[in-house]
């Protein structure tokens, strides 16, 4: 296996994990005015990602780190033109950062109702235009033979990137119900294991959709095998929540969205971004790809920090791993 096939793979794990951990980030803060009757309770939702959140999104900037280093052709073409739903998603988890911490800054109804506003908007967005992108990235966009974009802003509001978008929103949300059942007790608890049923219901069906007319648009035996593993996991998860295995249910859903993301990427090899246009502008993993040099010291780096990062996430994840509800959180 050369370099390239490396970097390329690891830009996937990369994205995977991105998807598994910021997807149930996501979800809780979509489900804040859901599941959040009272300031105390919405307190407990913010506090199940309180420790967590800004270390998931590590995994987007090692991503991008990646791309641009391993694949700078294939980084130019996407920011480029898939600039306008990249620039919201960056708003938006600005908007939802800055209210993680200021929400608590004063004591006001009105001021914290604002900052939930953030949390849900800054949660939602990201959420559809994830999909958005990503079903672009498979479906292919236009590109001229200098693999400049050459579409607008509709070519990417095709009916495919929709369905990806409901896709992405339905399994973040039902990621996050089942990771607020995980981690709190009492009523909140029974409320989101009860809501990640009815979602995981609506989630089966426009994953199975999304991930059917993935393979109708570029299929391998590698994708249709990790198609199979994600709608395998996703119904295992309902099945766990229905009797309320939390644990289970979470990994089923945390396995689904992997394979999901997965699938994608296997279907997209050896391309990175087709062209619907020009077939001379498609780009490869090959003609994306940076130096051989560059991908060597890239490697190495690689090997040295990476069970470090992990190591450490992992701890984090370990410390605080204990369940919270509404007796753990002061009046005021």
């Amino acid at each position: 296996m050369d370099l390239t096939t490396i970097w390329f793979l690891l830009v996937a794990a990369l994205f995977t994990g991105y998807f598994i951990l910021e997807g149930f980030d996501f979800g809780v803060g979509m489900l804040l005015p859901v599941l959040g009757r009272d300031d105390r309770e919405r307190r407990v939702l913010i506090n199940t990602i309180g420790p967590v959140w800004d270390g998931n999104e590590v995994w987007l900037i090692t991503a991008g780190g990646a791309m641009f280093a391993a694949f700078p052709e294939w980084y130019a073409t996407l920011f480029s033109g898939f600039y306008l739903p990249l620039l919201l998603i960056l708003l938006a988890l600005i908007a939802r950062g800055v209210a993680f911490e200021y929400r608590h800054k004063r004591p006001e109804a009105t001021w914290k109702r604002r900052w939930d506003t953030a949390i849900f908007c800054g949660s939602l967005l990201p959420a559809i235009l994830w999909g958005v992108a990503f079903a672009n990235i498979l479906r292919g966009v236009p590109l001229d033979a200098d693999h400049e974009y050459v579409g607008g802003l509709l070519n990417l509001l095709n009916p495919y990137a929709l369905l990806g978008a409901a896709t992405t929103t339905a399994l973040f949300g039902t990621h996050g119900a089942l990771f607020i059942a995980l981690k709190t007790t009492g009523d909140i608890r029974h409320r989101a294991g009860a809501l990640a049923v009815k979602l995981g219901l609506a989630t089966t069906v426009a994953t199975v959709a999304f991930l059917t007319w993935t393979l109708t648009i570029r299929a391998s035996a590698a994708a249709v095998v990790l198609a199979l593993g994600a709608t395998l996991a996703l119904l295992g998860a309902l099945a766990a929540a229905r009797v309320r295995r939390e644990g289970w249910a979470f990994t089923g859903t945390a396995v689904a969205i992997g394979l999901t993301v997965a699938t994608l990427f296997a279907a997209l090899f050896p391309n990175v971004l087709p062209s619907t246009g020009d077939p001379a502008g498609t780009l490869t993993a090959t003609n994306a790809a940076s130096t051989p040099y560059t991908l060597k010291i890239m490697t190495w780096v690689a090997v040295v920090f990476t069970p470090v990062v992990l190591a450490y996430q992992g701890w984090t994840y370990w410390v605080f791993r204990k369940r919270i509800g509404v007796a753990n959180i002061p009046q005021h």
